[in-house]
């Protein structure tokens, strides 16, 4: 049996094998997902064509497939016409068979012809990656084969293109809208599935990114840790990378007196730090006025729906949450006036004189309202 031109101890396959599914971790985070379908970086001609050969080589992926589906994905997030959302098709199926729901939207033209502008249309594209685009992983097998051996060659290709259907299209697509813990209160049902980003590339922090889809740094907390933007700042100390968007960070000042247009757009930029700075104040709340209510027990564990619109409140807690509402009016004031912060935002047909009044109305409604923590 070939035992190929490498002859190298189990523990060196298996090391190179996890290498190697780095390699295409970081092409698929950093150039298809947050250069390409994003616009989050610029990248050099060197890397974007390194990594666009690699995953040739080791997915058979289109950069505009892919683009154009992830695009999708965040136009239609959580609904019937979402390529993958574990809330329309189940967690076992997209976890499991997530590969294949990116298969079939592959073949929907109108998704490529609607999503895909942008993406790579050059002579390589044309002539080797589109319509050879399943031979890269058959020359990478042989590739394999060669370098380690039948068995163990055969053994690490299997691993390397399996690996980008499981832990992208199942993992992150899956679990990534079905468990794990939110910073923000984006409106999809995101989470991050773990707050250290190095198996996947930082693609764990799956909340934040769809926060700020745009920001090539998806980490957003001291205690999180994105590999993919540790590669990133790697790149652009190298000057092979340019970053072009990151999550705006809140310049906390003094208070001003009144609110003008500055302010409005300062609310509005910020607005999902605002609604988790919101949040705090609402479970800081929860906890003094739980136990001035009334057969407090009852309410245990609605601490977290208070922070969360009324529609995503699930059916079974929505009696329990609107009887603990009516028993503290303080609760009742704050959850209230998050809904009207949150529609005012929201309204985009609304002038900008309009809007500042309407922040005007609500910070001094706010003040008067006798609740201590608004």
């Amino acid at each position: 049996m070939y035992a190929g031109i490498v002859d190298w101890p189990w523990w060196a396959y298996v090391l190179v094998t996890l290498g190697l599914t780095q390699v295409t971790i970081a092409a698929v985070t950093i150039y298809l997902h947050r250069h390409q379908a994003h616009r989050a970086l610029d990248l050099h001609p060197l890397p974007a064509h390194f990594f666009r050969f690699w995953l040739w080589l080791t997915t058979g992926m289109g950069t505009r497939e892919w683009a154009s589906i992830h695009r999708k994905h965040h136009a239609k997030c959580e609904t019937p016409e979402d390529p993958h959302s574990p809330q329309v098709y189940g967690i076992n199926r997209v976890l499991w068979g997530g590969v294949f729901l990116y298969v079939k939207e592959a073949h929907n033209p109108e998704t490529l012809r609607r999503y895909g502008r942008g993406t790579p249309e050059d002579w390589i594209e044309n002539h080797l990656y589109t319509p050879w685009q399943k031979i890269g992983i058959v020359v990478m097998l042989g590739i394999d084969v060669a370098l380690f051996g039948l068995v163990w060659g055969t053994l690490m290709w299997a691993v390397q293109v399996a690996w980008i259907p499981f832990w992208a299209a199942g993992v992150v697509n899956g679990l990534g809208h079905f468990c794990g813990y939110r910073n923000f209160n984006s409106p999809d049902a995101s989470k991050n599935i773990f707050p250290i980003g190095i198996l996947i590339g930082g693609e764990e922090l799956h909340n934040n990114h769809h926060t700020y889809p745009t920001s090539a740094r998806l980490s957003n907390k001291w205690y999180e840790f994105d590999l993919g933007w540790m590669y990133i700042c790697i790149l652009s100390a190298l000057g092979l990378a340019q970053v072009k968007k990151l999550v705006p960070v809140p310049n906390l000042g003094t208070a001003r007196q009144t609110i003008d247009f500055d302010t409005l757009q300062a609310v509005i930029a910020n607005r999902y730090d605002v609604l988790a700075g919101y949040a705090k104040t609402l479970k800081h709340l929860y906890h003094e006025e739980l136990g001035k209510a009334h057969n407090g027990i009852n309410f245990k564990g609605l601490k977290r729906w208070l922070a969360v619109d009324a529609s995503a409140v699930p059916e079974d807690l929505r009696a329990r949450l609107e009887q603990l509402l009516k028993q503290s009016s303080a609760l009742q004031t704050a959850y209230a006036m998050r809904a009207e912060l949150v529609a005012l935002w929201e309204r985009s047909n609304a002038s900008r004189e309009q809007l500042i009044r309407e922040l005007q109305d609500w910070c001094q409604r706010a003040e008067s309202s006798g609740v201590r923590q608004l």
